[in-house]
């Protein structure tokens, strides 16, 4: 299997390590977008649709699987990430490990929006502490 090598820019002097630890401690349980839903519908990512739950304004609750793009403007939210069966997982399904150990993200140019905006030193409370970063280690925001 070939996989893609990243360099993640963060912040000025601050570069991610690929330590996994960010996706490890919230790369699940996360609400997302609808719109994020778009790109995987048009593409027919259902590896990735299988693994959303979508509540619509109905009420009704279902996987990203069983929802057309004219559904997306009548979604209430989207929460990130179940298994095929609909049960919530505590661990990202995409979160992968290379040889070397470094983390990757097996959907990296499609992720949610909340992935690709997360960064822990942009958080105001002191979240990073928690998520043992070796880039916030090497240089605290």
């Amino acid at each position: 299997m070939l996989q893609k090598t990243y360099t993640i820019h963060v912040s000025q002097g601050q570069i991610c390590r690929q330590c996994g630890h960010c996706c490890e401690r919230w790369g699940w349980g996360q609400w997302g977008s609808p719109e994020d839903l778009r790109p995987w519908i048009e593409q027919d990512r259902e590896e990735i649709l299988q693994h959303v739950t979508v509540f619509l304004e109905n009420g009704k609750k279902t996987s990203g699987t069983g929802i057309a793009p004219g559904d997306i403007p009548r979604i209430k939210r989207v929460r990130y990430w179940q298994n095929p069966s609909g049960r919530p997982l505590r661990h990202c399904p995409f979160l992968g490990r290379s040889a070397d150990g470094k983390a990757f993200c097996r959907i990296h140019d499609v992720r949610p929006a909340v992935c690709r905006e997360y960064a822990p030193w942009n958080c105001d409370n002191g979240d990073y502490q928690y998520v043992r970063c070796q880039a916030c280690r090497e240089m605290m925001p």
